[in-house]
């Protein structure tokens, strides 16, 4: 086998992926799979700013489980990425020697390990977008598969769109056909000889940490920074001291910083009042501007959606907490709003109830549930024909969806562009055998039945 590792460095956490492949395979698809994963303990290397050898220090219990995951004698001819997310390129905006500085000691950290380090750089949201999208895809093998005489076959199936939701940003990515008006949406990709028209946006300050913070914002602003602030999308009974500067340290909420010191903090009570908190989370979008033919929101150009869609991280753990947790199905964009409704009228006691393990995350998923509700249908456009076309999913078979294993398959040039010759691999062969052992058999069963009827005759006579 052959490894190769993956650490998706985003905004809230790092994750380190292994893959593994037959090593006598060469542009294969459909065979990479997850070895194993490793979540790296505390926040995401953009929280080390200030300390940015503790970003490098962060890795290594997983860089470790990697030296054990991996066999000693494929170390140095295992390839090493590390690609950074939204919490980076928020970074990036606010302090790009910051920023420079974590890059560095990361780097440093991961080339003192005995892998092949191949770099580790920051992921634009097009490429988190098109990576996401051609994993989902490679792991559905919507692209091309092996027939069952290990000939290539091109499937008949469509792509499926990718739908990212992280802690900073949320993409969105889908085969088009529709003229895309703006060119920097557009992606060509030529993968197996087979060409693909591809629309791909990320939407910065739209993960779900982010889109936290700017409805904290939009709230304190409604309350007018008093010491008491009700908060319509958090349940009755949960309360909580915010610190300003909490809210205000990410360029997401840079434009609506108050004037008064950012060191106060503000007491926030939960008041259970989904209609309300509906309000709040829709002014975090601009439905309004838009100076093409149709566009999602924010003024952005978006064509149609079209096919069939898998939805992850974020998406999925939120629609998963309403199926799980709520107890309630979620097939149409109805149910998903009155999921939202169902869980932002409960009370903070009764949420424990259900979800005790969940306290830290528990208090927010009246305002995510509400997110993705708008985003999908306001947003996005899907509608009761198109929504029940997403699949909320977090794997694939055995393997995480994401844009790490796309990633890491196009800097190995494991997709190549023209389409792969029908050669007679290990798996054809052991068909052929296969197949020969068949025929043998039945006619040696058939040799032998001939000739018992026939000695049965000449006894009969």
């Amino acid at each position: 086998l052959q490894y190769g590792i993956v650490l998706d460095a985003g905004s809230s956490h790092t994750a380190m992926f292994v893959y593994k492949w037959p090593a006598d395979k060469e542009n294969d698809t459909g065979v990479v799979s997850e070895h194993s994963m490793c979540d790296v303990e505390g926040p995401g290397i953009s929280s080390y700013n200030t300390n940015p050898l503790g970003a490098g220090q962060s890795l290594v219990h997983c860089l470790n489980q990697a030296l054990k995951d991996v066999p000693t004698e494929k170390h140095v001819s295992t390839p090493l990425y590390l690609g950074a997310t939204a919490g980076m390129r928020l970074l990036n905006i606010i302090n790009h020697q910051d920023s420079d500085a974590v890059l560095s000691a990361v780097t440093a950290k991961l080339k003192s390990y005995p892998f092949d380090f191949r770099g580790a750089k920051i992921l634009s949201g097009e490429e988190e977008g098109v990576f996401g999208w051609v994993t989902a895809n490679y792991l559905l093998e919507n692209f091309i598969k092996r027939g069952w005489l290990g000939e290539w076959i091109q499937p008949k199936k469509k792509t499926l769109g990718a739908m990212d939701l992280g802690g900073a940003s949320t993409q969105i990515t889908f085969e088009t056909k529709d003229p895309i008006e703006t060119p920097q949406n557009e992606v060509m990709l030529k993968l197996y000889g087979q060409l693909y028209k591809v629309y791909t946006h990320s939407f910065l300050c739209y993960g779900r940490d982010q889109v936290l913070r700017r409805l904290l914002s939009k709230l304190l602003q409604a309350g007018n920074y008093q010491g008491t602030i009700s908060n319509p999308c958090w349940p009755t009974g949960y309360q909580k001291n915010l610190s300003l500067s909490s809210i205000y340290d990410t360029p997401c909420t840079e434009q609506e910083k108050p004037s008064i010191p950012l060191s106060t903090s503000i007491t926030m009570v939960g008041t259970s009042n989904g209609n309300l908190c509906a309000v709040y989370v829709n002014k975090l979008f601009n439905f309004t501007a838009c100076r093409y033919s149709r566009c999602s929101f924010d003024g952005i150009f978006q064509p149609d959606v079209s096919g069939n869609f898998i939805a992850f991280s974020a998406f999925f753990y939120t629609v998963d907490f309403i199926q799980t947790v709520m107890g309630r199905p979620v097939h149409l964009p109805s149910d998903l709003k009155e999921a939202a409704d169902a869980i932002c009228a409960s009370s903070w006691s009764e949420l424990l109830q259900k979800a005790p393990k969940m306290e830290k995350r528990l208090p927010d998923y009246c305002a995510i549930s509400i997110f993705v509700y708008l985003l999908t249908t306001k947003g996005y456009n899907f509608n009761n024909h198109s929504f029940p076309n997403i699949a909320f999913q977090k794997k694939a078979g055995e393997t995480s969806i994401g844009w790490a294993l796309g990633y890491m398959l196009n800097l190995t040039n494991m997709i190549p562009a023209e389409e792969p010759a029908s050669h007679k691999s290990l798996l054809y062969n052991n068909w052929v055998i296969l197949i020969l052992l068949f025929v043998f058999t039945t006619l040696t069963a058939l040799v032998t039945a001939v000739c018992l009827l026939r000695r049965s005759k000449s006894s009969a006579i």
